[in-house]
């Protein structure tokens, strides 16, 4: 922490970051103009729009955000959690991100951030993924692990999670950059995802109040965050509109290399990662083309080891509940549904929903069509 910025003025760091319409660098435009953010809350609202050229309802806006918070307590539930609150002032503040176009004015970290020389790239995709997406999302994110290098990308449904899912199942470092505060968790069903991620030295990342709820305007804003931390984004599924393809603007705009997953020309899913290969990004059709755009520096410490996953998922296997290996046991070689499940193990409609859904995020079981598979990644 920086020793020169005094308690009161990283109390009212964090109570400034609370108001979310503003973009990260007009608040800190704020902080410059008025000398610190303890000045700023000093200010009455009319004062503050006069001076600041705002809307005088916009100024009111923000410093009813602003008190609605109390810091203390957003610091004390931070590191309550095992995180901290970084000010772009203080060493631990990801240089990446300090650096970038609009750094937050407070960044809430759980976990440990990947280290400079950690090479790191983002994955993001569609939350609408399809079976072919998510193979190909397991696929490249247990490879790029293996060897070496530290995903990034959002916990959201889709290739967010199997993304992150291919990380932990190797018990290897990933990080979450968040839409929400780093007290929630969304979606509610990737909890054990998130604590998995910590568990295994990874990081969730977040520039909201603590138990900030999700909200559509969160979610595309938090893509540069995950872009400012990858040396080079991979876009493996979404359609031509999507927050996926915002990550990748993002990262252009930051001088980042942006990759694609081609898909099929039928698949709406494939629409975004083709359009962006249409556009000069590079083609992803194995896990070498995404380590050539690693920074050479940074490549002293990708491992060459065999891609073998096979030992690892049958340990992994091996060690699961009772409950899990009976589903297993019920699905075979063939499919199953959900309904078939419950009807075999004579258990509620909840619980074999909870185990199938921990499989699929395993990466052991795909769901096509209602049809719970054994997954050929």
């Amino acid at each position: 922490m920086n020793p020169h910025i005094s308690i009161d003025e990283r109390l009212a760091r964090i109570r400034i970051n609370a108001f979310p319409y503003f973009r990260a660098d007009w608040l800190e435009h704020l902080i410059q103009l008025f000398g610190s953010a303890q000045e700023i809350l000093r200010q009455d609202a009319k004062t503050l729009a006069a001076e600041a050229q705002l809307n005088p309802e916009t100024a009111a806006r923000l410093l009813q955000d602003a008190f609605a918070i109390d810091p203390q307590k957003e610091w004390d539930r931070t590191a309550a959690l095992g995180g901290h609150i970084y000010l772009p002032e203080d060493e631990e503040y990801p240089e990446c991100i300090k650096n970038s176009k609009e750094p937050p004015v407070a960044l809430y970290v759980l976990g440990k951030l990947p280290s400079v020389n950690t090479p790191t790239v983002g994955m993001v995709g569609t939350r609408k993924i399809t079976p072919y997406g998510r193979r190909v999302a397991d696929k490249l994110a247990t490879e790029l692990t293996r060897c070496g290098i530290t995903v990034i990308s959002g916990l959201a449904r889709g290739v967010d999670s199997a993304c992150h899912a291919a990380a932990v199942r190797l018990q290897k470092p990933t990080v979450a950059v968040i839409g929400t505060g780093v007290g929630r968790c969304y979606p509610a069903e990737n909890r054990p995802l998130a604590k998995a991620i910590l568990q295994y030295g990874g990081a969730i990342v977040s520039e909201l109040p603590v138990d900030s709820p999700p909200s559509a305007f969160h979610f595309p804003r938090r893509n540069r965050i995950i872009a400012a931390l990858s040396q080079a984004v991979t876009v493996v599924e979404g359609e031509v509109k999507s927050g996926a393809l915002i990550t990748a603007k993002l990262a252009l705009e930051m001088g980042k290399d942006v990759l694609a997953v081609p898909g099929p020309i039928d698949s709406p899913q494939s629409g975004g990662p083709n359009q962006l290969i249409k556009d000069g990004a590079g083609v992803v059709s194995c896990v070498q083309d995404i380590i050539d755009y690693i920074p050479e520096q940074l490549r002293f410490g990708i491992t060459d080891k065999p891609l073998n996953t096979q030992p690892a998922a049958k340990a992994e296997e091996a060690a699961l509940e009772p409950l899990a290996k009976k589903v297993l046991a019920v699905i075979g070689p063939g499919e199953a549904s959900l309904d078939a499940v419950v009807e075999a193990l004579k258990i509620d409609v909840p619980q074999a929903a909870n185990v199938l859904f921990e499989l699929e995020v395993k990466g052991i079981l795909a769901c096509r069509n209602g049809l719970y598979s054994r997954s050929k990644f």
